[in-house]
């Protein structure tokens, strides 16, 4: 584990009697939502971009500045 890492061991507790299932679909929904609160920052801080260059922005940032796979 990193140095920066902090194990929540209630929420480990609850997530450990999750099916990967649900863990796989709460992991989807906080995706959701990061992605959504990114494109929301974007929107407000660039009006000026149309919804394609806020797309590949804020997939630069979830992808940590990388869009062209991995390397």
């Amino acid at each position: 584990m990193a140095r920066d890492e902090v194990v929540d061991w209630e929420m480990a507790h609850v997530l450990s009697g999750k099916t990967g299932a649900e863990r796989l679909a709460i992991a989807a929904g906080m995706f959701r939502t990061a992605r959504q609160m990114i494109d929301s920052h974007l929107r407000a801080e660039h009006p000026e971009w149309d919804e394609e260059r806020r797309a590949v922005a804020v997939a630069e940032r979830l992808a940590h500045g990388r869009t062209d796979g991995p390397g």
